[in-house]
C-alpha cells in the first residue's frame, strides 16, 4: 500500500512496510526532553520547522522536490529537508570533484556554520559519521564522512535522536556519546543503534554502533 504526503515543495511516497535490509531493534516512542546539563535557548522557529519536515519523512522510500526526485541516500534526504527551507547544503566554494554528498554537506557547514563535538546539540543540527561502510573497498576503517542525519532531540540521559535514511527508509536512530559502546541499557532503552553491518572478514576493531562511528556535529548559521 502506498500513499503520498505533500510537505511544502515535497511529494513523499510512503511505503507502509517495515525496513528489512538492516536488522535493528525498535524502541517505543520516547517523550521529547532536553538534557539538564546542556540546556540551551528555546528552539528557533526555523529549527522547529526543519525538524518537523524531517519527522514527516520517517518511513519514506522516495523523496521529490518540485517534481524532481532527490537522490535517495542519507545526504540526499538531508539536503531535501533543508531545501524546503531555502538552504542548499550542497552549495559551497570548495571544489572537490570526488566528494560524496556527505562531504558536500560537511564543506557547506564548514563555510556557513560551525563544526563541533558537542556535547550539547540542538534540534536541527547535523550529525556526521565515519566508517559506516567500506566506501573504498579496502577492508580498513579509513572511510571518513560516510553518513549524515538531522538531530531531532536530546534526551535527559544524553541520548541523541536523529533522523536519517538508513537501510532502505528514513528512520529515527539513537546515539549516546557517554556510552558509545553500549547498544542497550540495563532498563532496556536503546542507547546506540547499529549503523554498520557486521560483515565477515572485517577487522576486530571495527565499530558498528552510532556512538562508535560518530565524527562530529554541524550547526548551520542563521537557524
Amino acid at each position: 500500500m502506498r500513499r503520498k504526503i505533500f510537505i511544502g515543495g515535497f511529494i513523499v511516497a510512503i511505503t507502509l512496510v517495515g525496513c528489512s535490509s538492516m536488522q535493528r531493534e525498535r524502541g517505543g516512542p520516547a517523550p521529547a526532553t532536553t538534557q539538564d546539563c546542556c540546556r540551551s535557548a528555546d528552539v528557533a522557529p526555523s529549527r522547529s520547522a526543519i525538524v518537523r519536515s524531517a519527522a514527516k519523512l520517517v518511513g519514506a522510500r522516495t523523496v521529490e522536490v518540485n517534481g524532481h526526485r532527490i537522490h535517495y541516500d542519507c545526504a540526499g534526504v538531508t539536503r531535501a529537508v533543508f531545501l524546503e527551507h531555502g538552504i542548499d547544503l550542497y552549495e559551497s566554494r570548495t571544489t572537490d570533484r570526488h566528494a560524496n554528498g556527505v562531504r558536500l554537506i560537511y564543506n557547506h557547514i564548514r563555510e556557513y556554520g560551525r563544526l563541533h563535538q558537542g556535547p550539547a546539540v540542538r534540534p536541527g543540527d547535523l550529525v556526521f559519521f565515519d566508517n559506516t561502510w567500506d566506501s573504498n573497498s579496502d577492508g580498513k576503517m579509513n572511510d571518513p564522512l560516510t553518513h549524515v542525519g538531522i538531530v531531532e532531540r536530546q534526551d535527559r540521559d544524553g541520548t541523541i535522536v536523529f533522523i536519517s535514511r538508513v537501510a532502505g527508509a528514513v528512520e529515527r536512530y539513537r546515539m549516546n556519546l557517554g556510552l558509545p559502546h553500549v547498544h542497550r541499557a540495563a532498563d532496556g532503552k536503546i542507547l546506540n543503534d547499529h549503523l554498520r553491518r557486521k560483515d565477515t572478514g572485517t577487522a576486530d576493531q571495527t565499530g558498528y554502533l552510532t556512538g562508535e562511528l560518530f565524527a562530529g556535529f554541524g550547526t548551520r548559521t542563521g537557524l
